[in-house]
């Protein structure tokens, strides 16, 4: 009954369309506007949870597939289709955008109705970007959610709003061009923008590498990737609590989807050549960020940092398996280090996701994201600190939480490559643990610090609901993550069986 249906199109659009609709409520109708968001942002949650229902995993196929003629003298389609390595990134969109509209009723009175507009129609421009299967479509998509976001952080950000915003666009729309260069040069060699076309071009070794550093360049600043991540920590400081949010749980996969969508199947052989770059850079986030993130003052600023570390899990995730096949002639650990850092972006979605809200339930209460400001909250917010602790814990990947799964997958998988690159990733737990609880010990625990921190009011009934929400969603991966591996495992095969060819 589903597939019969243009659920992609409806997932898209109808957030869209809502936020449009909202932001034409405006100021007058502000209640009616925080209505409709949420009626729109659970609705769009509820067809992916019909996209969920409805798909197969035992095929690595496209799925829900609508094609429609678009800009026909170039050859570019309104082509939509997804597999298991687009769903759960969907599903993490659909499930995170509800929850900062709950969160925005509370903490934003300015401009509301357009602060709502923008993050529903940025949720249906970055599900279509998980969703175009046409390279020209994936661009504009691409592109249009950086206006959003650019507003959000431009408009409800804070004192030095306007640096960090211009800075965040100008780092991630430099990396833009230049792959949409490497896309004209692909179209010029295939004649249409399809992507599965572009996978089986056959492309020699120099080809492939420029355009593998064009797509580089695009993706591991939107990571962000050492050493094009300081826009990070600035935009994430100056943020609101909702754009901290969708930055840090969403638009930070999109780097490491575009990796896996466009990077390694279409210049698998320069990806191979160039592992050595792509794990030595994902080992500097992992080890030196971690460190950068203990010498933090500033909350939002330390979780960003932990941010840039623990994706640098995924995309040592998303190369090592050319170490592993080199070495050991199998695909077991290869496939094992692919899906942990597809299962690493997902928990990292969540659990950023919760940390910052965590801050931004602070920062309503006090105005202050110093840690030097705090001490003591567990006294005087218990139900607040239980739930902090659990998302620190699993932002330190303690076992039975959605912040071990993906790591453990692949340290193990980096010992079939090499020991030392094994050893070097696995010194995120201690680093991880370390800055972590050093934060949770700072702001939760000894005697209370201040008499504005004794006069705290624990959470309240909107805010209890957002982290139980995320918490369910964090100990459910931790416990149970055979879900979510097998709605990729048969993808996640097909997409390496293109890129090893040849090589196992």
């Amino acid at each position: 009954m589903f597939s019969d249906l243009p659920l992609l199109s409806l997932i898209i659009w109808l957030p869209i369309l809502g936020g449009v609709a909202v932001f034409a409520l405006g100021e007058a109708r502000v209640a009616w506007g925080h209505r409709l968001a949420l009626l729109v942002s659970v609705l769009t949650a509820l067809l992916g949870v019909g996209l969920y229902a409805a798909f197969d995993n035992s095929t690595a196929d496209m799925q829900f597939v609508e094609r429609a003629p678009w800009i026909e003298a170039f050859s570019a389609w309104y082509y939509l289709g997804i597999d298991g390595i687009a769903l759960p990134l969907i599903l993490l969109t659909v499930l995170v955008t509800p929850l900062v509209v709950i969160a925005a009723a509370q903490s934003i009175q300015q401009r509301a109705s357009q602060y709502l507009a923008a993050f529903l129609i940025m949720e249906g421009i970055m599900i279509g970007v998980f969703a175009a299967r046409d390279a020209l479509l994936f661009y504009v998509f691409w592109e249009a959610m950086l206006i959003p976001m650019f507003l959000i952080i431009g408009i409800w950000g804070g004192p030095n709003r306007v640096y960090a915003t211009i800075k965040f666009f100008l780092f991630t729309f430099f990396g833009s061009v230049l792959m949409l260069v490497a896309l004209i040069y692909l179209y010029r060699q295939a004649g249409t923008f399809d992507l599965y076309t572009l996978q089986q071009l056959p492309l020699d070794a120099g080809e492939q590498m420029w355009i593998f550093l064009a797509f580089f360049a695009a993706f591991a600043v939107k990571i962000p990737m050492w050493p094009v991540h300081t826009w990070l920590p600035d935009a994430h400081v100056e943020a609101p609590t909702g754009g901290s949010v969708i930055l840090a749980a969403i638009m930070l996969k999109l780097g490491g989807y575009g990796f896996v969508r466009l990077s390694l199947p279409i210049t698998p052989d320069a990806a191979m050549a160039l592992d050595w770059l792509m794990v030595g850079l994902s080992l500097i986030a992992i080890v030196y960020i971690g460190f950068v993130a203990l010498a933090q003052s500033d909350m939002k600023k330390l979780i960003a940092y932990s941010s840039i570390a623990h994706m640098g899990f995924a995309t040592l995730g998303f190369f090592i398996p050319f170490m592993i096949v080199a070495g050991t002639g199998e695909s077991t650990g290869a496939r094992m280090a692919v899906e942990g850092g597809m299962v690493q972006m997902i928990s990292h979605g969540f659990v950023s996701a919760a940390l910052f809200f965590c801050v931004g339930v602070l920062y309503d209460r006090m105005h202050s994201r110093q840690i030097g400001d705090y001490g003591g909250v567990a006294n005087t917010m218990p139900v607040f600190a239980a739930f902090m602790v659990l998302f620190a814990m699993a932002n330190a990947g303690l076992p039975g939480t959605s912040g071990f799964v993906g790591e453990f997958m692949v340290i193990l998988a980096s010992f079939r490559a090499n020991i030392w690159v094994a050893l070097l990733a696995g010194t995120t737990l201690v680093l991880g643990a370390a800055y972590t609880l050093w934060l949770v010990k700072r702001v939760l625990y000894g005697e209370v610090a201040n008499e504005r921190v004794a006069g705290l009011q624990d959470l309240s009934r909107r805010e209890f609901v957002i982290l139980a929400a995320l918490a369910v969603a964090v100990l459910g991966i931790g416990l149970w993550p055979a879900p979510l591996v097998e709605m990729m495992s048969e993808s996640v095969s097909a997409l390496l069986d293109h890129v090893l060819q040849g090589k196992l």
